[in-house]
């Protein structure tokens, strides 16, 4: 092993300088990039004092641009990749050495090292449903939460999938594609705690937004998608009957309005037809359909609430946010796993590197794309020691929540072509905040779909 370099993706938490204090000092023969997603970056980052990172500026387009800028501009055989509201355990650095080493003196082809995640939870009471999706992350596997790549088996499969821009997801695709081209994954003995964040009451809401990540995965990879790729059962299909149930019932009613407000006046023909005062029976079959529909509608969702209420602290705060989210969920997901169905027409599996990928040239602090010259290269940031900026381009992050950062929904207006995947511009920084909010939360888990 020649050396490891430590890639973080951070749009500026707070956590980030919890992590920083944890790593401390690192051993000769490694490295710390911070790759600053952050829309705004005329200010530094907070960190820590002597802290010995250099810090590349990403796109502001998802985890996966982030971690593919971040192994990009490395300089080292192994990646590992840390999100930024970690507290990895005391010496770490030392076992992850320890984990690299053991991975390349066996005879099996070894293309990443996972760490073991652990979620602390507080005892003495029921875990509320966010704790419990963050809990989750605890049995998901190559979560890069802490997931060490060959930089060889990264460039091999192109890095991570950039259409995937929330972390969600994309860690899961990445190590499948990286198996598929001949590379095995396996877990170390390193250590690492992801704390529950706290999160607002809608949190569940706005990770619905990853259900238009799961429609290109099934463009992708057919029915068998979740089997492929190794991910949970969600609740998708429940979310489509209690949705289609509540579209059905508002229609039906609305017809039957329309149709018994113009029975009121005979001069008013309906719809049909026919007068309304000649269809009695319709407005009577109307409504009884809105009804069973409406029926329909209350009982999936009372179910869905329940299953969610019956195992958390069934406190009022939690009980109505169950109540609230529940009744929003369903319809939310479909629509975004329909957007999603819709805009992926054709989409194929990512086979090389990353559309509109960068490298840094550490000399100049320039960001380069890829198969252009210097000379088109503007530099960004700054590359003196209180900034710790130099500028590369941007190519990928992922997270084990439902969570984060959307490129569609923060501002994205150019359509990538579907096969290609060409890397989406900067989100815009009134969302960028919500969407730090989401990272990690019940991607992996399949919680909600």
């Amino acid at each position: 092993m020649t050396g490891v370099s430590i890639v973080v993706p951070t749009l500026g938490r707070p956590s980030l300088g919890a992590l920083l204090r944890a790593l401390g000092p690192l051993p000769d023969g490694m490295e710390l990039l911070i790759v600053d997603d952050r829309p705004d970056r005329r200010t530094p980052l907070d960190l820590p004092p002597d802290t010995p990172a250099r810090v590349v500026a990403g796109r502001s387009a998802g985890p996966a641009a982030a971690r593919n800028i971040g192994w990009q501009a490395a300089r080292h055989e192994w990646i590992a990749f840390l999100d930024d509201d970690v507290i990895p355990e005391p010496g770490w650095p030392a076992r992850l050495v320890d984990d690299l080493r053991d991975a390349d003196a066996e005879q099996k082809r070894v293309g990443g090292v996972q760490g073991r995640l652990w979620v602390p939870l507080p005892a003495g009471r029921r875990l509320t449903d966010w704790e419990r999706v963050t809990a989750g992350l605890a049995d998901g596997e190559w979560i890069t939460a802490d997931m060490a790549y060959r930089r060889a088996a990264l460039a091999r499969v192109g890095g991570f999938d950039e259409r995937l821009p929330r972390a969600f997801r994309e860690d899961a695709e990445l190590a499948h594609r990286v198996r598929r081209a001949g590379w095995e994954l396996r877990s170390g003995a390193r250590s690492t705690a992801h704390p529950v964040r706290p999160e607002q009451r809608w949190i569940s809401v706005r990770t619905q937004r990853g259900n238009a990540d799961d429609a290109l995965l099934r463009r992708l990879y057919g029915r068998s998608w979740r089997t492929v790729l190794g991910i949970p059962p969600g609740r998708r299909h429940r979310h489509a009957a209690i949705t289609a149930c509540l579209a059905a019932a508002v229609v039906c009613t609305g017809a039957a309005t329309g149709l018994t407000a113009a029975s009121r006046s005979r001069s008013r023909r309906s719809w049909f037809g026919t007068a309304a005062s000649e269809r009695p029976g319709a407005v009577r079959a109307l409504s009884v359909a809105a009804t069973l529909a409406a029926a329909g509608w209350a009982a999936g969702t009372t179910e869905f609430a329940a299953a969610r209420i019956a195992p958390g602290p069934r406190d009022r705060r939690e009980v109505t946010t169950m109540l609230l989210t529940s009744v929003a969920i369903p319809p939310v997901a479909i629509a975004h796993w329909l957007r999603g169905w819709f805009r992926w027409r054709g989409a194929q599996p990512l086979t090389g590197t990353p559309a509109g990928l960068t490298r840094v040239t550490p000399a100049s602090g320039l960001a380069v794309p890829v198969g252009r010259a210097p000379r088109h290269a503007e530099p960004t940031g700054h590359t003196g020691a209180d900034d710790h900026v130099e500028s590369a381009g941007r190519a990928g992050v992922n997270g084990h929540s439902e969570a984060a950062g959307t490129a569609d929904d923060a501002g994205q207006n150019d359509d990538r072509a579907a096969a290609g995947g060409p890397a989406m511009p900067a989100r815009r920084a009134d969302e960028a905040a919500g969407d730090a909010g989401e990272r990690r939360t019940g991607a992996r888990t399949g919680a909600h779909r």
